[in-house]
């Protein structure tokens, strides 16, 4: 059992939250903020009537002003006025706050974070040793606010109620990982937590700092890792945020074609300036120091990377050698992820970036970005645009399935199927599928399960695992009435069972991003539009065959080369009457014959049942009396 005691150690570049903000002292409350362009700076709060000039702060030459408030205690409220050069004064809340008020409200609120009691020591020294590289990760992403909803009036289930309920539900389905939208505080309950306040408070909404503490501890006491959003790439330009913090551009760049955002109408951080990189590197060091995460995704890469995103000749400005790339932004992403890769063994840094960027999920020292994985959002888009299709024009694009095989092992890929697939009026998942409601779910099965027998990471959101008919909408929860619709178990069945599968089977996870961990056997059966492939696991001993068909149409007798075997027993089938399927398949078992077929000197005379994945593995146990062989 630990308490937090990162607050007795100095402050450095990555570790700013340790001095500045606001931090409880013998008698009172010490106060320090950057604001090195203002006149004067002053302490308003509940103890002085939020009264302008009462409570000076003292400057020093590194522009931090700071001081002790006497009198002041925990859970109080504050900001800080800050005079600019021209006489106009300015109301702040703080930019290392540690708690916040719930909105529309927005001050500061003091908290001490240092005495939660910590009692998840054996997830931490698990996760300081596990690859998780060759480790399974199955990700569900979660809006707390929308998960569920309670129904005794209140907006939202606080973090302690959450943890529980989440944990059981996470267990039940089998997932490794929790993944939340942004839980730093945000003023807008439509930006989902995109558009951060405060990079140092866990939002309001769903209780306070210590009930986000409790809400971490108790998945890793159940063996359940925890991943946040964060946002380095932009902020609001709300007017008690970071934007023109002291009059001037401090935390954004004072040029629009650089500090400003034109799609979402937010700021853009000045990552040249070591300030403004060093108040991004200590926010994502905070969540994992203080909160314990098991990782940050970061979202928007892509916007950080390109002085040119968004933008059209002539509203941008080049870098020094003429180029497009933002050699700040480059080298702040360089840093952080050295930084926490160091000081954090085992925790994930994950990229969101929709480019081709090179060796974003490499090391710094080979040139890469430094981050542990990368969504792959080729694969995405790629996958979905397929599934969409009706069966009868599939043959003809198959290319858009193989074709990541060309690329699946440049990066350490998550397959995301995200918020964004299922919002701005994408409609659901199940709601893009093609065919009548049969063939929508047998869709929505085959999706699934390409997606787990894919060689990469795997990442679902919240109401994908049942099927849901409407898309996310923030304001409501969960369509949880359709578990008791039998179609709707039948796919959360479904996910139970890959995640499972996925978890206990090595051939499918440990090669998740390695090449050896993957071998086409059929990849262009245009006539039958039918994919096949083998995944292998490290000792190379036990693969996984697994055989797609991709039409509504059974295909009988259908022969793919295998690996030597005699025996291999069907482990999984999308179309079993379990997860709402019509139960063909193979009766349990295949054996080979000696036949040569796709490079194999035997294979397999095996049924694909329609719009359904099949899976394999070798078994040389003696056949039983009782065992029927297809």
């Amino acid at each position: 059992m630990s308490t937090s005691s990162t607050f007795d150690a100095p402050a450095d570049g990555s570790t700013l939250y340790r001095a500045l903000g606001a931090h409880p002292v013998d008698g009172g409350v010490r106060f320090s903020v950057w604001a090195p362009n203002a006149r004067e700076v002053s302490v308003i709060c509940d103890g002085n009537g939020w009264t302008a000039g009462r409570d000076y702060l003292d400057s020093s030459d590194s522009g931090v002003w700071h001081g002790v408030l006497p009198g002041a205690v925990c859970g109080m409220r504050y900001k800080y006025a800050i005079r600019t050069q021209d006489g106009q004064i300015l109301e702040k809340a703080d930019p290392f706050a540690f708690a916040a008020e719930l909105r529309p409200a927005t001050a500061s609120i003091v908290w001490d974070l240092r005495h939660f009691r910590w009692t998840d020591d054996a997830w931490m020294e698990r996760r300081r040793s596990t690859d998780w590289l060759r480790a399974p990760v199955s990700i569900y992403e979660v809006h707390p606010g929308s998960w569920k909803r309670p129904q005794d009036g209140r907006e939202f289930f606080g973090w302690r109620e959450l943890a529980p309920a989440l944990t059981e539900y996470l267990q039940e389905v089998g997932y490794t990982h929790l993944q939340l939208l942004p839980i730093t505080e945000h003023p807008f309950d439509g930006s989902w937590g995109y558009q951060t306040t405060g990079y140092f408070a866990p939002t309001s909404r769903f209780g306070s700092p210590d009930d986000f503490q409790f809400f971490v501890n108790y998945l890793h006491e159940h063996g359940l890792g925890v991943l946040i959003d964060w946002v380095p790439g932009h902020f609001p330009t709300d007017g008690f945020g970071l934007a023109r913090f002291d009059g001037t551009a401090l935390y954004e760049h004072e040029d629009p074609r650089q500090g400003y955002h034109p799609d979402w109408n937010t700021c853009i951080f000045n990552y040249g300036r070591r300030e403004v990189s060093e108040f991004l590197m200590s926010s994502a060091r905070f969540w994992c120091d203080v909160y314990h995460v098991d990782g940050i995704r970061v979202d928007a890469v892509a916007s950080m990377l390109y002085l040119d995103y968004s933008r059209n000749s002539g509203q941008w400005i080049p870098n020094q050698y003429g180029g497009r790339e933002n050699l700040e932004a480059i080298a702040f992403l360089r840093d952080m992820n050295t930084m926490l890769h160091a000081e954090f063994p085992g925790v994930l840094s994950i990229a969101e970036e929709s480019t081709a960027w090179p060796g974003v999920s490499r090391p710094v020292y080979v040139g890469g970005l430094g981050f542990t994985m990368k969504w792959d959002m080729g694969w995405m888009n790629d996958t979905l645009r397929f599934m969409r299709r009706d069966p009868v024009h599939r043959h003809w694009h198959l290319n858009d399935l193989t074709f990541r095989a060309i690329y699946a092992f440049t990066e350490n890929f998550v397959l995301p199927l995200s918020h964004d697939e299922v919002v701005h009026g994408k409609q659901s998942l199940l709601s893009q599928m093609p065919g009548d409601d049969w063939q929508k779910f047998a869709n929505l099965r085959l999706l699934y399960a390409m997606q787990y027998m894919t060689p990469g990471k795997k990442l679902q959101f919240m109401g994908d695992e049942i099927g849901q008919w409407t898309e996310w909408n923030h304001e409501g929860e969960i369509d949880w009435v359709l578990r008791t619709f039998e179609r709707h178990e039948g796919i959360r069945r479904l996910m139970c069972d890959l995640n499972r599968l996925y978890t206990h089977e090595p051939a499918l996870h440990e090669g998740d991003v390695f090449s050896e961990g993957f071998q086409w056997i059929v990849g262009d059966d245009t006539c039958n539009t039918v994919v096949a492939w083998i995944r292998w696991p490290a000792d190379r001993q036990k693969p996984v065959v697994v055989a797609a068909n991709l039409t509504p149409t059974p295909r009988s007798c259908y022969h793919i080369g295998v690996p030597p075997a005699p025996l291999w027993r069907e482990i999984f089938n999308s179309d079993a009457t379990w997860y709402g399927g019509s139960g063909a398949g193979n009766q349990g078992a295949a054996r080979t014959v000696a036949e040569s077929c796709h490079g194999f000197d035997q294979s397999l005379s095996i049924h694909l049942p329609p719009l359904a994945v099949v899976a394999f593995r070798p078994d040389t146990a003696p056949k039983t009396s009782s065992e029927t062989i297809s």
